[in-house]
């Protein structure tokens, strides 16, 4: 099976954009807009506080009722110090496979809904089809949410959402909920051979770190598991951490942030108290030597858990377009979760495997393009 040429030559496009979550995604944005009003399909933009980024919500079929959101996200990871054979915003086609940053991640979804468009005009049901673009999916689901707002203001209840992120088209009906935080700790300078005169920030923060990894160890032990997900227990973990300027220095400040996956029973909220509580416990100790230390927590970035049941209206039309059993569970995040959260009955199912997504090379076989066309011709079909 191979999508259409007319399904390759949009994403081929798409991807030439080259929208990593640090920079603008305008000219996909714009792209899109005229694309869609070729065929009289006005759109919706919603900035950020800048105005160099934007969602997009279209309705295909003006007049009709409110019917079922395509939506994924135009943002993709950076290619950053990854090895490539060819450029990753070049779209490469070799052994069945398609080549580029974004190709699964997720811009083959949009592509394909975008191709379908005409199809979706000739539909002769009475519901419209919508569709949602967002930015930022990739730093925290942060676009969404305008857009979201946006639908809520205008009064707009659709039947339903699918995200096309990558399932290798098969629906999933939940995923663990993504909290992100940042810690900074402010110590005292000193000269490395009077270290008892100084606060290291370094050291603090690698005890609130070593703190998080026990809690994480202790989650896996103790809490209820779920075992439709991979990982069947919330998690922890800290990724980034920085601080210091020379090894013979007392570093006065020290940043790290760490995140949380969390099952939909799990309160975020606890874990992230529990960890201030502990580094409260710490700075006693640190003003000894400096009353202005400092331990700061910030909650940079959360996006809720989906927790849909199989026999859900939408969960069984996604089923149907797909031709696939609902497959359980995933532990990455999605924009799912705000969707269902707004009161959106919400699935997951696109092409490619979640497995290729912000890899070097990351691919989409083309048989899944294909799959995920013929998802979007029964949609239309059943509209």
């Amino acid at each position: 099976m191979r999508p259409s040429s007319k399904v390759l030559e949009i994403l081929e496009q798409l991807i030439a954009f080259k929208t990593v979550s640090r920079d603008s995604n305008l000219e996909l944005i714009h792209w899109v807009r005229g694309y869609l009003a070729d065929y009289g399909i006005a759109s919706r933009l919603t900035y950020d506080s800048s105005g160099l980024k934007a969602n997009l919500f279209a309705t295909v079929g003006e007049g009709k009722k409110p019917g079922i959101i395509l939506s994924g996200h135009t943002d993709v990871v950076p290619v950053d110090g990854q090895q490539w054979d060819s450029d990753p915003f070049r779209a490469r086609i070799s052994d069945a496979r398609l080549y580029a940053r974004g190709a699964a991640d997720m811009k083959g979804y949009i592509a394909t809904a975008l191709a379908s468009v005409p199809a979706f005009l000739q539909s002769g049901g009475d519901s419209a089809i919508h569709l949602a673009l967002s930015y930022d999916e990739e730093i925290g689901c942060i676009g969404v949410r305008g857009l979201i707002q946006d639908l809520q203001e205008t009064g707009l209840q659709p039947a339903g959402c699918i995200v096309g992120e990558p399932t290798s088209m098969r629906p999933i009906i939940a995923h663990k909920g993504t909290h992100r935080f940042r810690c900074c700790v402010r110590g005292r300078e000193a000269h490395s051979s009077y270290t008892t005169q100084g606060v290291n920030s370094i050291e603090y923060a690698a005890r609130i770190v070593v703190y998080i990894r026990d809690l994480a160890e202790r989650l896996a032990r103790e809490e209820k598991r779920d075992d439709a997900y991979t990982v069947p227990y919330s998690t922890l973990q800290t990724g980034l951490i920085r601080g210091g300027i020379a090894t013979n220095i007392v570093p006065k400040d020290c940043e790290f942030q760490f995140e949380a996956r969390t099952l939909p029973d799990m309160d975020a909220a606890a874990l992230y108290q529990e960890i201030q509580a502990y580094a409260a416990g710490l700075l006693p100790e640190m003003r000894k030597v400096d009353p202005l230390a400092a331990i700061h927590f910030e909650w940079l970035a959360s996006a809720p858990g989906l927790q849909m049941q199989e026999d859900d209206d939408i969960v069984l039309l996604a089923s149907s377009l797909a031709g696939n059993l609902p497959n359980g569970a995933v532990s990455y995040g999605t924009e799912a979760g705000l969707f269902q959260q707004a009161g959106i009955p919400t699935v997951i199912c696109g092409p490619g495997n979640i497995e290729q997504a912000h890899t070097p090379n990351e691919y989409v076989e083309l048989e899944q393009l294909a799959q995920c066309e013929l998802f979007m011709q029964r949609l239309q079909a059943r509209n």
